[in-house]
């Protein structure tokens, strides 16, 4: 659950969300109408230092690389549009029954640091629980998976030379300033596969050229060319990647999923001829709702657990009361299930089942968003039983007890 303090330090408020902070003044609607896989958006604030410090500010990465213990791959260093090696900067710690492997050597970051080196903070959202709510806010709101990364680049350097990215991506400036150059795309909506390769040839000259202040915002359609240096001081800006399927990606799992069809399992003649009927069938499982449904569900499944608190809220599952307030995760994304067998709700990667007589109280427990009880859930379940439920689903962390 995002509690006030976390949502303080995000700077999230009932006024908005990630997507508001990420894009506020302009709307969510118009960002999707006018730029969304269009054309990149600017949007500058006349200098805001702080506006996404709750996500990631400096200092946090002084703690990461100095005081943590960080490991590859969670970081590196980069210069000049190349990697370093990372035996220059990190060490493997023998520990039984293994070892640490990877693991940063502060004072020989720090000396990259100062002559020119960029350090990328690789998986913030695997890591790092501001940016984990951040990213997990967007994917509410889009629908699809968001990841994050920082780049802290010393006073006048260069972290990557010209490249596209192959996923569209929002550049939030925390601090200091960072020169962008933009160039039009050599290759329109890069998929995962076209990545940035001298062969695609010159990009030309570049068709924007822009400076971002603490607290600016750049959007980037994937497979838009850009590189970017610092002026006089250091630079610390987020990438926000978003991954939304593609059309696609949408065609392979209606693929995949014919392979429950034995028409498609048969063996192919070397004549290469297919069935007529065959495309007719493929094309019965492209109707929209089998596509929408099929892509949300690959996208519950995918989704990593953001648990804060889940030791005491499974210690103290068992002694739950009927009367006890509980509350839905607000980082849960879940499908539910509901058949005549019973009701079951997915969610990061498992699958929770319940009887039929269950069905209601289970239905009710993932629609509640506010405080309920066990006692409160309908259906035919008894007390024992409603307990049995919601201690579960405490347990596999859908629901905690709710504050206070």
């Amino acid at each position: 659950m995002t509690t006030p303090a976390t949502t303080a330090r995000l700077g999230l408020d009932d006024a908005g969300g990630a997507l508001e902070l990420t894009l506020d003044p302009v709307g969510p609607e118009a960002f999707l109408a006018e730029h969304w896989e269009r054309k990149p958006l600017l949007v500058e604030r006349g200098g805001e230092p702080g506006r996404f410090d709750g996500i990631l500010a400096m200092a946090d990465v002084e703690r990461l690389a100095c005081e943590t213990g960080l490991r590859t791959p969670a970081f590196r260093l980069v210069r000049d549009g190349a990697p370093l090696p990372a035996a220059g900067y990190t060490q493997d710690v023998p520990w039984r029954p293994g070892s640490f492997t990877g693991m940063a050597l502060p004072d020989r970051v720090a000396a990259e640091h100062a002559r020119g080196a960029t350090i990328v903070l690789q998986g913030l959202h695997l890591h790092w629980p501001p940016a984990a709510l951040y990213c997990r806010d967007l994917e509410r709101r889009l629908g699809f998976p968001v990841q994050a990364n920082a780049y802290a680049t010393p006073a006048s350097a260069r972290g990557f030379a010209v490249h596209h990215d192959t996923h569209d991506v929002f550049v939030l400036q925390v601090a200091g300033t960072k020169r962008w150059r933009i160039y039009e795309p050599l290759v329109e909506l890069a998929s995962k596969r076209m990545r940035w390769s001298p062969e695609l040839g010159d990009p030309g000259e570049p068709v924007a050229d822009v400076t971002l202040a603490a607290g600016d915002t750049l959007y980037l359609p994937r497979g838009w060319p850009h590189e970017a240096v610092t002026d006089e001081a250091t630079s610390l800006h987020l990438t926000i990647g978003l991954h939304p399927p593609t059309r696609v990606d949408a065609l392979r799992a209606a693929l995949d999923d014919c392979e429950d069809d034995v028409e498609f399992r048969r063996g192919l003649g070397p004549e290469g001829a297919l069935p007529p009927d065959l495309l007719e069938r493929l094309a019965a499982r492209l109707a929209p709702e089998a596509v929408a449904r099929r892509a949300r569900r690959r996208f519950v499944a995918s989704r990593r657990a953001i648990l804060d608190g889940q030791l005491s809220e499974a210690a103290a599952a068992g002694a739950l009361t009927a009367d006890d307030a509980l509350v839905r995760r607000d980082t849960v994304i879940a499908e539910l299930d509901l058949t005549d067998a019973g009701a079951t709700i997915a969610f990061e990667g498992k699958e929770v089942h319940f009887p039929a007589h269950a069905r209601e109280a289970a239905a009710a427990a993932y629609a509640n968003a506010g405080p309920f009880t066990a006692a409160g859930l309908p259906g035919p379940l008894d007390e024992p039983g409603r307990l049995v439920l919601v201690r579960r689903l405490v347990r596999e962390g859908f629901l905690r007890r709710a504050p206070g």
